[in-house]
């Protein structure tokens, strides 16, 4: 079995295509609280960069429960206050002059999601789990300005409200080493509404530095299919994350 999850891992690193639009950055810390046997609440804060690191893209918050109906299912609902970075946008006249340039700005989405996972455990070391979530986002109608290069002015324009309806499906591969604080794991997400729109390649490793605190470093590798309501492009990113379980 070591072999086999050596082998899975090295085929998703073989098979990620080596240059992307982008890259960036994700640095996330949370925290989870067990309320009883069953029940599990938390919270988590995140930050995303994009432009090669350079340009801050995202900060997150978002609140989630989950509730272990069998030994091998667990149910869940969540609730996230996404701030993004949009990028900048210009528009060009037929004959290719300059018509309107909108500079980035800063809007809120809110989104919303229940998730179903069954996990399947062997030998207590290796694990095998699939996640399918429907989530459900909504993007308010926002104000912001654009610079009118026929009448060299600066005008309000409006972001359309929109809603999107999105099914998450994740296989994930995990590994607990016996005598070892160090988890590696691999998992791969597909985005879909009425088509594939976007796909998450990832593999990364845990670490737990005391039963209350773990550490987590991965890889990502994000292919996006063609999603008109994100900004996202192809991207390479490294991800840090923090938890603490109480």
């Amino acid at each position: 079995m070591t072999r086999l999850l050596a082998a899975m891992l090295l085929a998703c690193i073989m098979t990620l295509p080596s240059s992307a639009d982008d890259s960036g950055l994700i640095v996330a810390a949370g925290v989870d609280k067990k309320v009883s046997k069953k029940l599990t609440v938390g919270a988590e804060l995140e930050f995303r960069s994009r432009n090669n690191w350079r340009t801050a893209d995202r900060l997150a918050l978002s609140l989630d429960a989950q509730y272990k109906l069998l030994s091998w299912l667990k149910a869940g609902a969540g609730y996230e206050l996404l701030v993004d970075n949009n990028p900048e946008k210009i528009s060009y006249h037929t004959d290719g002059d300059l018509n309107n340039w909108r500079p980035s700005y800063w809007g809120t989405r809110h989104r919303l999601n229940v998730t179903l996972t069954g996990t399947y455990t062997y030998k207590k070391r290796f694990s095998v789990s699939l996640r399918e979530r429907y989530q459900f986002t909504c993007r308010p109608t926002h104000t912001t300005c654009r610079y009118d290069f026929d009448n060299a002015f600066w005008e309000d324009t409006d972001v359309n409200s929109r809603c999107k309806h999105v099914l998450r499906s994740r296989l994930k591969l995990e590994y607990d080493p016996r005598n070892c604080p160090v988890d590696p794991w691999a998992s791969v997400e597909f985005f879909n509404t009425l088509k594939l729109e976007k796909t998450r390649v990832q593999v990364g490793a845990d670490y737990k530095i005391k039963k209350k605190h773990t550490l987590t470093l991965y890889y990502r590798y994000q292919a996006v299919n063609g999603d008109e309501d994100e900004t996202e492009t192809d991207m390479h990113m490294v991800g840090l994350g923090y938890n603490f379980k109480f």
